[in-house]
């Protein structure tokens, strides 16, 4: 059986950043701290996946469907624009506007959220392996409160033996 259709990813292009631009319509918004992580990502694992674009023929330019925030790191960080060359993997999808908008909101939706309890036995398996809470702040992108709850969570002591706990209550002698 003859396959007619090929998955865009196989059609990768190298894309400078001046030929992209943002599309209107994108509702996701990514917080701060999880920009940081995006950028750190980008950082130390390279480009692993391309931003999904739409060619706008008249304008010789590639309008983004999903992958935003990744070239968005680009735009924010020298040291990743210079190191990419200043261009963006980039794969093509020929739809309409309206496909285009669903394709965006499929993107976004199919990343879901991350499972407390799998975080949690994560971070377990780190902080056995040696890993300090530093550690897995910096590589996870994490605060020391939302580390503080997943430890909680796990009800391991074992999670708690290099904190240092405060002497903040005191029973009457």
């Amino acid at each position: 059986m003859e396959q007619s259709f090929v998955s865009p990813v196989y059609g990768v292009r190298r894309v400078p950043i001046g030929k992209i631009q943002a599309n209107s319509y994108n509702p996701n918004r990514v917080a701060p701290p999880e920009m940081k992580l995006l950028e750190k990502s980008i950082w130390e694992d390279g480009y692993t996946m391309p931003i999904v674009c739409y060619y706008l023929a008249d304008a010789d330019r590639y309008e983004i469907v999903d992958g935003y925030h990744r070239y968005t790191v680009m735009l924010n960080s020298t040291r990743i624009r210079e190191r990419e060359g200043g261009c963006l993997p980039v794969s093509v999808i020929n739809k309409p506007v309206s496909d285009r908008m669903a394709s965006t909101i499929r993107h976004n939706r199919a990343r879901g959220t991350h499972s407390v309890e799998l975080m949690t036995d994560i971070v377990r398996q780190v902080v056995e392996a040696g890993m300090g809470d530093d550690w897995i702040m910096k590589n996870f992108g994490m605060d020391a409160d939302e580390l503080l709850r997943l430890k909680q969570i796990s009800g391991l002591a074992a999670l708690f033996r290099d904190r240092e706990f405060s002497r903040a209550w005191v029973g009457e002698i």
